[in-house]
């Protein structure tokens, strides 16, 4: 997954560079949808079936949370079209899509969800705010494509979960 959501963000980071605003707010929120068939691909890749046939508690609540944050992906729009600006949708699908890691660290057992998920939030906070208007979009999906990496580093490997190790 974090492969997955660093390549997707990376890519709408360099597109916000040459598109116009609005687009990039609208590329943020459909392109989501891309980033769990591209991490199933990647794991299929790297000779893992992403798709095991025993139940697993922690892929049930991932993807049942899924469903809980795409409900307020409508909120988001509103929010953007009623403050006239984009950037405001590429914050909150950013922030949005990053409370997943939550679950998920609870499920694994592993505190990287928790660190991912309060780190993103509020660098991506920190970039719009901070951030020249015409970068802001790019700031933005730095830090979420920084905060994969570091959870790419630093959460637990399917093997090392069973051994209880990092």
């Amino acid at each position: 997954m974090p492969i997955a959501g660093c390549l997707v963000w990376s890519a709408i980071g360099v597109a916000a560079l040459f598109v116009p605003p609005p687009w990039v707010g609208w590329l943020a929120v459909y392109s989501m949808p891309i980033i769990l068939p591209l991490a199933f691909l990647i794991e299929k890749l790297r000779g893992r079936n992403p798709f095991q046939k025993e139940e697993n508690p922690i892929a049930t609540l991932f993807f049942q949370s899924i469903i809980g944050i795409g409900l307020l992906f409508p909120l988001v729009i509103n929010a953007a079209a009623s403050a006239g600006d984009p950037m405001i949708l590429v914050l909150g699908v950013a922030i949005l899509s990053g409370v997943i890691w939550i679950q998920y660290g609870w499920g694994a057992n592993d505190p990287v969800g928790l660190h991912h998920a309060i780190g993103r939030g509020i660098g991506c906070y920190l970039a719009y705010w901070l951030s020249p208007a015409p970068f802001q979009a790019t700031a933005i999906c730095a830090v979420v494509s920084a905060a994969y990496l570091y959870t790419l580093v630093v959460m637990r490997k399917p093997e090392s979960i069973e051994a209880g190790q990092r």
